[in-house]
């Protein structure tokens, strides 16, 4: 599971309501199937998605979690909007659900989705 995927999931673990705002929910294209459909809808043929991963290691929780609190795009806005008892609540939640290193680190993997597709010559 991704980086955004873990906290989405915590978040909406701790609040429902957070569910409306998951960026693979609010943004369709981030998945798959809808980023083909609209290659596919724009003309373009033998279209192919792929994920792009990289391995993303975190030194600690913190270094995971502090970026969440810059108030900066959807994640951060929403845990910044959040009292400071649903915020540890949150971070809690995604300290619990994301895996540890025995030194402490925190191994993800950052995705995005690539799309590649044929334009048809014009005559």
């Amino acid at each position: 599971m991704d980086v955004g995927s873990r906290l989405w999931t915590a978040a909406t673990a701790t609040d429902p309501a957070a569910a409306a705002l998951d960026e693979t929910r609010r943004f369709r294209d981030c998945r798959p199937e809808p980023l083909h459909s609209l290659w596919t809808a724009a003309g373009l043929t033998d279209v192919m998605t792929t994920p792009l991963e990289v391995p993303t290691v975190f030194a600690d929780f913190a270094d995971l979690w502090d970026p969440f609190r810059s108030g900066q795009g959807p994640a951060p806005g929403y845990v910044a909007s959040l009292t400071p008892a649903a915020r540890d609540r949150l971070r809690d939640a995604l300290r619990d659900a994301v895996p540890t290193a025995p030194d402490g680190s925190v191994p993800l993997t950052a995705r995005a989705w690539a799309a590649k597709g044929v334009r048809a010559l014009r005559p």
